[in-house]
C-alpha cells in the first residue's frame, strides 16, 4: 500500500524542492518535500481556493486546517494582513510550513502540529476556517473535519473547503447542508467546487 501525506511521520525519503510563484498579484517562494501534498507547486484546488477567498466582515483570525507546507495559509496571511494559525498531521510538513513562514517573512503566522484540531487551544475560535482536506485519508476524515469546524468558529464565521467532484464533492456539499444554515459554491471550475459554509448548528438541530 502506498503511503499517503496524511500520516504523522512519513516514511519516504526527503527530496526537499524549491520553487517560486505568484498568486493574486504576489510573489511566494515555497519548500515542499516528497511525503508532503503537492511537493511540485501549488496544486490545482489549493490555488483556486486561494483566488477564490473572500475576506470575511468580522474580525478574526484564519485556520489553514490540513495546510501541509502552507501555500494556502501562508498566501491568505499576506494577502489579508490577518493573523493565521496553520496546523497538520504531518511533522514533515509542520517543518516545511515553519521555513515557509519565514522564507515568505511572514511572522504573524504559526504552524502547530496535531489531528485535525487536536493542536488548537479549546478556546480559540477563528472567523474563517479554510481547507483543501486530505482525500485519501477517506470520507471520515474530512466528514470529521466538517463537523467539528464549527467548535472553533466565531459565531458569524465561516468555513471554506476546496473538494474534487470525483473525489467526494457531492457528500461534502450534503455534510455542509447538515451542519450549517448556508452552504454556496463560491466558485467551480475542472471539476473542482470551493464551498463556503455559514451558520454552524449542533448535529441533529433543526
Amino acid at each position: 500500500m502506498l503511503e499517503h501525506y496524511y500520516n504523522e511521520q512519513p516514511q519516504v525519503q526527503s527530496d526537499e524542492q524549491a520553487f517560486e510563484t505568484s498568486i493574486r498579484n504576489d510573489k511566494f517562494s515555497f519548500t515542499s518535500d516528497r511525503g508532503v501534498f503537492a511537493k511540485g507547486g501549488i496544486d490545482f484546488g489549493s490555488r483556486l481556493l486561494i483566488e477564490a477567498f473572500v475576506e470575511p466582515d468580522i474580525y478574526g483570525q484564519i485556520l489553514d486546517m490540513g495546510c501541509g507546507y502552507g501555500p494556502i495559509g501562508i498566501a491568505l496571511a499576506k494577502i489579508t494582513g490577518r493573523d493565521v494559525t496553520m496546523t497538520d498531521i504531518n511533522e514533515r510538513a509542520v517543518q516545511l510550513a515553519e521555513k515557509n513562514i519565514t522564507q515568505n517573512n511572514a511572522p504573524w503566522v504559526r504552524v502547530v502540529a496535531g489531528d485535525l484540531y487536536s493542536g488548537l487551544g479549546n478556546d480559540e475560535r477563528f472567523a474563517v476556517i479554510v481547507t483543501n482536506p486530505p482525500i485519501r485519508a477517506g470520507k471520515a476524515v474530512v466528514h470529521r473535519m466538517i463537523s467539528e469546524a464549527g467548535n472553533y468558529l466565531l459565531a458569524d464565521g465561516s468555513l471554506w473547503m476546496v473538494i474534487q467532484k470525483k473525489q467526494g464533492a457531492p457528500s461534502a456539499k450534503k455534510k455542509l447542508q447538515e451542519l450549517y444554515e448556508e452552504v454556496n459554491v463560491v466558485e467551480k471550475d475542472k471539476g473542482y467546487y470551493v464551498f463556503k459554509a455559514q451558520g454552524f448548528r449542533e448535529p441533529g438541530a433543526k
